[in-house]
Protein backbone atom coordinates (compact mmCIF):
# COMPACT_ATOMS: atom_id res chain seq x y z
CA UNK A 1 0.00 0.00 0.00
CA UNK A 2 1.14 3.17 -0.62
CA UNK A 3 1.86 6.06 2.06
CA UNK A 4 -0.04 8.93 1.28
CA UNK A 5 1.92 12.33 0.36
CA UNK A 6 2.00 14.35 2.77
CA UNK A 7 2.43 17.69 0.78
CA UNK A 8 0.90 18.28 -2.74
CA UNK A 9 1.28 21.10 -5.06
CA UNK A 10 -1.87 22.45 -6.59
CA UNK A 11 -0.49 25.14 -8.32
CA UNK A 12 2.73 26.23 -10.62
CA UNK A 13 2.94 30.04 -12.03
CA UNK A 14 6.14 31.45 -13.47
CA UNK A 15 7.21 34.42 -12.68
CA UNK A 16 8.41 36.56 -15.84
CA UNK A 17 8.19 40.26 -12.98
CA UNK A 18 10.03 38.62 -9.95
CA UNK A 19 11.95 35.73 -11.48
CA UNK A 20 11.61 31.93 -10.73
CA UNK A 21 8.53 30.20 -10.15
CA UNK A 22 5.55 30.65 -7.82
CA UNK A 23 4.06 27.15 -6.22
CA UNK A 24 1.04 27.03 -3.49
CA UNK A 25 1.33 23.94 -1.43
CA UNK A 26 -0.85 21.92 0.36
CA UNK A 27 -0.28 20.38 3.66
CA UNK A 28 -2.62 17.45 3.39
CA UNK A 29 -2.84 16.93 7.53
CA UNK A 30 -3.55 20.46 8.38
CA UNK A 31 -5.22 21.23 5.34
CA UNK A 32 -3.17 24.51 5.35
CA UNK A 33 -1.97 26.31 2.34
CA UNK A 34 1.64 27.78 1.37
CA UNK A 35 3.35 30.24 -0.70
CA UNK A 36 6.53 29.09 -2.18
CA UNK A 37 8.85 31.23 -4.48
CA UNK A 38 11.96 30.23 -5.50
CA UNK A 39 14.23 32.34 -7.73
CA UNK A 40 18.64 31.57 -8.41
CA UNK A 41 19.45 30.87 -4.71
CA UNK A 42 16.92 31.89 -2.66
CA UNK A 43 13.43 30.53 -1.98
CA UNK A 44 10.60 31.76 0.62
CA UNK A 45 7.67 29.94 2.11
CA UNK A 46 5.31 31.31 4.14
CA UNK A 47 1.32 30.39 4.92
CA UNK A 48 -1.44 31.99 2.80
CA UNK A 49 -3.94 33.91 5.17
CA UNK A 50 -7.02 35.10 5.25
CA UNK A 51 -8.47 38.76 5.90
CA UNK A 52 -8.08 38.17 9.46
CA UNK A 53 -5.02 36.42 9.54
CA UNK A 54 -5.86 33.33 10.31
CA UNK A 55 -4.51 30.23 7.75
CA UNK A 56 -6.13 29.58 4.84
CA UNK A 57 -7.88 25.99 5.54
CA UNK A 58 -8.80 23.55 2.44
CA UNK A 59 -12.03 21.14 3.19
CA UNK A 60 -9.55 18.01 2.94
CA UNK A 61 -12.55 15.99 2.47
CA UNK A 62 -12.82 16.11 -1.11
CA UNK A 63 -9.56 14.69 -1.37
CA UNK A 64 -9.98 11.28 0.53
CA UNK A 65 -11.30 8.51 -1.50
Amino acid sequence: MAKKKRFLISEIQDNFTLGGTIKIILDTETGVQYLYHASGYGAGMCPLLNPDGTPQIIDLSKFDS
